[in-house]
């Protein structure tokens, strides 16, 4: 089987470079496998990046209006043609075997595989808010290495994901309206067409993130929660795919300050504030543990104050949260 690679870039010339020496360098025979990579209108067009590259793999690089990262992983889709396609990120590191290890785990019966996505060595290093995303990680893999979790639809992570182009085709692609979760969306409608997903821990990459704005980092939970809200509505029956499902996955004592930032968003982006700066407080004197503690709680809190904005009210709001409870009573 061959294999189709798709990497939607933006605004990432350094990462993409070294991302397509690291393909060079595959232990997949260069004739099975294709690299497209789709150009979401950087600022510095990717072809300028990657002028003099001469990779011994079949290339091409698109390039569109800003239309988000769905749109561009759906048009290289569509510009490629192997059975097999694997979606990377643009800020991904790789080994020698990362494409023979999808193949294996395509091989082994799935469908869908999540590749493992480890953090950057220099995690150490970063803001606490991206270390928060790498322990988030690891707990999940861990859950699913022991047996205690599953890879669910909502689980999928388009960083590092393959999937048989049938299975992509068969449930329509991305949905391009979505400038958020759109991973998230295509992973519901893969798991109810009954595709068979997984982990595989051989398939990895390494996560070289270059985030370094709270803000921004602030501002991708808050759109997060009003995606994810749109996801709910647009797959009704399915209890996973509502947002207020993460509702009941935090410890008990953050639930009242939740529910807070989702009927008072005003207050809810004040105890955000006290949060992360507790958090960066407690990670410069050495309290780990207790810093990720108060990173999560400041993305759950700007997490639902996104989802109340997409509810649009307060009594829509409640509403939502009644519709879940009586989704969650029947899963």
């Amino acid at each position: 089987m061959n294999v189709s690679v798709v990497v939607a870039t933006y605004n990432r010339g350094p990462l993409l470079r070294r991302l397509i020496d690291d393909l060079e360098r595959q232990s997949l025979p260069s004739e099975r496998f294709d690299v497209t990579v789709v150009d979401d209108g950087s600022r510095e067009p990717a072809t300028a990046i990657l002028e003099g590259m001469r990779p011994r793999f079949s290339f091409k690089v698109e390039r569109q209006d800003n239309q988000g990262p769905g749109a561009a992983r759906d048009r290289g889709v569509r510009s490629s043609s192997h059975p097999l396609v694997v979606f990377i990120d643009d800020d991904m590191e790789l080994p020698a075997d990362f494409l023979e290890a999808h193949l294996a785990a395509i091989d082994g019966g799935l469908t869908v595989v999540q590749g493992l996505i480890a953090p950057d060595p220099e995690l150490a290093r970063m803001p606490i808010f991206e270390r928060f995303h790498a322990d988030q990680l690891e707990r999940f893999v861990q859950a699913v290495e022991s047996g205690t979790a599953t890879v669910r639809g909502v689980d999928l992570c388009t960083g590092n994901l393959g999937m048989l182009r049938r299975a992509y085709e068969g449930v329509g692609g991305f949905d391009t309206t979505l400038g958020r979760s759109e991973d998230r969306e295509l992973g519901v409608r893969l798991e109810t067409a009954g595709e068979k997903i997984g982990l595989s821990a051989r398939a990895k990459t390494t996560h070289r993130s270059d985030h370094a704005s709270l803000e921004v980092w602030r501002k991708r939970a808050f759109n997060y929660g009003i995606y994810d809200h749109r996801i709910a509505k647009k797959h009704q029956a399915v209890e996973t795919a509502d947002p207020w499902r993460f509702w009941f996955m935090v410890n008990p004592v953050s639930r009242p300050l939740l529910l807070t930032a989702a009927t008072v968003p005003f207050a809810g982006k004040r105890l955000a504030d006290v949060s992360i700066h507790a958090a960066m407080a407690l990670d410069r004197i050495g309290a780990t543990r207790l810093a990720i503690a108060g990173t999560t709680l400041c993305y759950g809190l700007e997490y639902f104050r996104g989802v109340r904005e997409d509810s649009g009210s307060l009594a829509e709001c409640a509403r939502d949260f009644m519709r879940y409870l009586g989704k969650r009573k029947k899963a």
